[in-house]
């Protein structure tokens, strides 16, 4: 019996002339796994078929094509996987925080499954008129009532304070890996900054809060960089030094795990 071809995977992302929104990004993965990361953006998604499993901050979610959006808030450890064979598609807006402030993490941390078809609809719209590429108004308008309905679902919540009680290494180690996305930092650095903190202490503290390494964490801020350099217009080559890796390779080995494509394929995308 011959075996069953599954469709190809696909990404179409690009950069719109509309305030608030960093990136639209409509993928087809049949067998992609992200690793744990965060991003500095709101990930505002919709599903068009298949499922999809995801942890967000330890805890394991999974929902199919239905009436729910799914809302990730920015510096959130999460992952995603495909459930079944066939895949999943997908369509995200990574929304910046002016939209969303991040005071509005707790709720979405909490509750991160949003069923409500008018919502969904909404987005939906959002996306039809942002892949128009035409007069923005309109998708500056649907986006507005979208932001609407997101901060009823959100500030309707009781606010719970995102983080870690007493991680106050773990959150200066992390505005130290922010400030320096581009030369990094060495652990020594890292410890003679933080009162000479040990370089094991470090990590764990890191990992306890946050979920993830801090060497992970800076890749994925880098990645997210490379994402917005590509989407400018910029070579793979140079958004890989831009963006704080060694060179291409080193950026393409990074990006395949985190968005499911090489770089060029990626900046390629939005062109078709």
């Amino acid at each position: 019996m011959a075996a069953i071809s599954r469709p190809r995977s696909t990404v179409h992302a690009w950069k719109p002339q509309v305030p608030g929104i960093a990136e639209v990004f409509h993928a087809r993965f049949t067998d992609h796994a992200y690793p744990a990361h965060v991003h500095d953006t709101w990930a505002l998604m919709i599903l068009d078929g298949g499922r999809v499993d995801f942890a967000l901050d330890r805890e394991r979610h999974g929902v199919g094509v239905s009436d729910t959006v799914i809302l990730l808030p920015p510096g959130v450890v999460h992952d995603g996987r495909t459930v079944t064979e066939a895949g999943f598609r997908k369509r995200v807006l990574y929304l910046e925080t002016s939209l969303l402030p991040p005071s509005l993490t707790g709720a979405a941390v909490d509750a991160p499954l949003l069923l409500d078809g008018a919502l969904r609809e909404r987005v939906h719209a959002l996306h039809g008129a942002l892949g128009g590429r035409d007069d923005p108004l309109e998708a500056q308008s649907r986006l507005v009532f979208v932001q609407e309905r997101l901060r009823g679902w959100l500030e309707g919540r009781p606010v719970i304070p995102y983080g870690v009680p007493d991680a106050r290494t773990a959150v200066r180690l992390r505005e130290l890996l922010d400030a320096r996305v581009l030369g990094g930092i060495t652990l020594d650095e890292a410890s003679a900054l933080l009162g000479h903190a040990h370089p094991t202490h470090l990590i764990r503290s890191f990992r306890q809060a946050f979920g993830l390494p801090p060497h992970a964490y800076l890749t994925g801020l880098r990645v997210a960089r490379a994402r917005r350099l590509l989407l400018a217009g910029m070579r793979p080559a140079q958004a890989a030094t831009a963006a704080g890796f060694y060179d291409q390779a080193h950026l393409t080995r990074h990006f395949g795990r985190h968005v499911g494509i090489s770089p060029a394929k990626f900046a390629r995308s939005g062109r078709v």
